[in-house]
């Protein structure tokens, strides 16, 4: 059905076109309705408005697409499939300096990239974006602007990670040569580049964003034949028609028809409007609960600008800490529902007036007691790399919050005790996957253990295990959870963590270790162990063990540098006692040959069982671990 707005006894519902008859059966029980029409616009006088007239609200979230939706969209577009409809704000000159408003990203970087903010300083009637900001977004980008993405394999602080793409278009791909009984497939020929591509091998590439430089017919066809004219000599008849089809489709569906279904929406109300952009954006890329509440706090936050508060400390958390991190607002905002004793789920009726307030009211301590607790398990060496589950981090913040005067660094009795009973703690729950999966019910239940517990000076490690494992969850190795940590292989995100565990050391975040292979992998090539006289299926044994916990230990840099491939049973021979004892090296030197290998993992994971089982004895918990 076409979208527009229901009215029923004077009141308005915005239906949009994926709503459907079934909304309107809902909300017309009773009474007289009637639709008001949308307007209709093209996608070039859209564009070109962005920015200038048209802007976005400071409860809108940030642009979240991918590249591969942004050509869906285009490729959608390209097909004169539908893109669903649109709804504005028309903000009345008075209110235009009441309002936080922001302008829409044109050069987009992954992410990473916040939204400006807007000045409306002769924008006499300013239009606010309430439903359709993603697609606008991805729009300006293939339009008028870049895609910058991070390659694989590079630090996030190197600056060759990073490269801006434009999208093109391949004038010559055939939109109807893709298989027609799949919906999906990408039919017209767009794909974002750093470069102008070569046009070569049946391929002849356009940026899209060119098209906005004809804006009308006789401009066009003269640009088209100027085209014509540069295609290569071997072009066949059918390729130049397809550059001409091309061509007319892409600018019929940027300038010719009306693709932007919108209704604007005039209210100045902004809680009516906060409830229709909620209700607006119950479809197509969904606001996430975080982005709900977060539009939510900065319409209700009056002492500051909530949306930029949010976004600075999620950036400070991320880039100004001594090591990197990857937090985002969903952290954030899930913390400040712990954190104000509020419900941990969330839900609209959750996000009252009074509600918000309290978030506002403990913002500067909620504030610092997250820095605090995300700067003590840096101390852990636990960092965007090694941490799986941000919401483990919750309760250790919650006790911070009501241990104000607690930092757990100051080399007190207390703090020591405290920081190892932490650590322990959250590195079991992280390689136990506590926080995994569906985490609300974990973390309402921890917080009502340390509620109970405030009072306390202690971490309450044994409680919290008490609590979790009713719900079949473990912060403690049994026999089963052991088994399952042996198995960690050497490269996961888990290994630095597990590996941890074995070690009284107490500097992960200032020294930096490495992990390394006690009998090196450069050993285990069939060659060798047929030299060594090893069966075929005990190799398979040395193979599937080589990258285990068994065979793993952490060393300096200078210390694994030294160690490189060197046999085992000879360079063990340069570390003394301690070193086998810190790194629970069988003293059987029978052992440290490498036809021994399986009797020597077998050994060592006995002796890691038992430290693991140290580790978690209540009595251990008890003492302070």
């Amino acid at each position: 059905m076409a979208p527009g707005i229901l009215i029923l006894n004077g009141q308005n519902f915005y239906i949009s076109a994926r709503d459907g008859f079934r909304r309107i059966f809902e909300i017309a029980k009773h009474g007289k309705v009637r639709i008001m029409p949308y307007q209709s616009d093209t996608i070039a006088n859209i564009i070109n408005r962005l920015n200038i007239q048209y802007f976005m609200p400071d409860i809108q979230r940030e642009f979240v697409w991918h590249q591969e939706q942004v050509v869906k969209l285009f490729d959608s577009i390209m097909r004169g499939y539908p893109i669903s409809s649109f709804l504005f704000w028309e903000v009345k000159q008075e209110n235009r300096y009441s309002l936080d408003i922001y302008k829409f990203t044109d050069n987009y970087i992954q992410d990473s990239k916040h939204n400006d903010k807007a000045f409306l300083e002769g924008v006499l009637q300013p239009m606010l974006v309430l439903d359709g900001q993603q697609r606008l977004t991805s729009l300006l980008i293939g339009l008028k602007g870049s895609y910058t993405i991070k390659k694989k394999y590079l630090r996030y602080d190197d600056p060759r990670a990073w490269v801006a793409q434009r999208l093109y278009l391949d004038l010559m791909k055939d939109p109807k040569a893709t298989n027609q009984f799949n919906d999906e497939d990408i039919h017209y020929g767009l794909k974002f580049f750093e470069f102008d591509p070569k046009s070569e091998d049946g391929h002849h590439w356009f940026q899209v964003g060119h098209i906005l430089d004809f804006d009308d017919d006789d401009n066009f066809d003269e640009f088209k034949s100027e085209e014509n004219d540069r295609l290569p000599d071997n072009t066949t008849k059918k390729q130049e028609k397809l550059v001409d089809m091309n061509l007319d489709r892409l600018y019929r569906a940027i300038w010719k028809n009306a693709v932007i279904s919108y209704y604007v929406e005039t209210d100045q109300d902004y809680d009516r409007i906060l409830d229709i952009f909620i209700r607006a954006n119950d479809g197509g890329t969904k606001l996430s609960k975080s982005d709900l509440l977060l539009s939510m706090v900065t319409s209700k936050f009056k002492g500051f600008n909530a949306r930029e508060e949010i976004y600075d400390f999620v950036d400070r958390l991320n880039k100004d800490l001594p090591r990197r991190n990857n937090f985002d607002k969903d952290f954030i905002m899930k913390a400040c529902l712990v954190l104000s004793d509020l419900p941990v789920q969330y839900k609209i009726s959750n996000f009252s007036n009074q509600n918000l307030a309290l978030i506002e009211k403990d913002w500067t301590s909620i504030k610092d007691s997250i820095e605090r607790g995300v700067s003590l398990v840096n101390t852990f060496g636990i960092d965007r790399d090694t941490l799986t589950s941000a919401n483990a981090l919750i309760p250790i913040i919650y006790y911070l919050f009501w241990h104000q005067d607690t930092n757990l660094v100051e080399l007190t009795p207390s703090n020591v005790r405290n920081a190892s009973r932490i650590r322990t703690w959250l590195t079991a729950a992280l390689l136990n996957n506590v926080f995994g999966g569906q985490s609300d019910q974990v973390l309402t239940e921890a917080r009502n253990v340390l509620k109970d517990n405030r009072t306390q000076e202690d971490y309450p490690v044994g409680p919290l295990n008490n609590e979790i494992s009713k719900m079949h969850r473990n912060t403690f190795f049994d026999e089963t959870t052991i088994e399952d940590f042996l198995w960690i292989k050497y490269g996961r995100q888990q290994t630095f963590l597990a590996l941890s565990l074995l070690y009284d050391e107490n500097k992960w975040g200032t020294i930096s270790f490495q992990q390394d292979h006690i009998f090196p992998r450069a050993l285990f090539t069939q060659e060798n162990m047929d030299k060594a006289g090893i069966s075929s299926d005990r190799q398979k044994d040395y193979l599937e063990w080589m990258n285990c916990i068994g065979n793993l230990q952490l060393l300096l840099p200078k210390e694994n540098q030294e160690k490189l491939a060197q046999p085992f049973d000879i360079w063990i021979h340069t570390r003394d006692v301690c070193f086998k004892k810190r790194h629970m090296i069988p003293l059987d030197e029978s052992l440290y040959k490498f036809e021994k290998f399986d009797e020597f993992v077998m050994e060592r994971e006995a002796f890691i069982g038992d430290r693991l089982k140290d580790l978690f004895a209540p009595s251990s918990i008890n003492e302070g671990i």
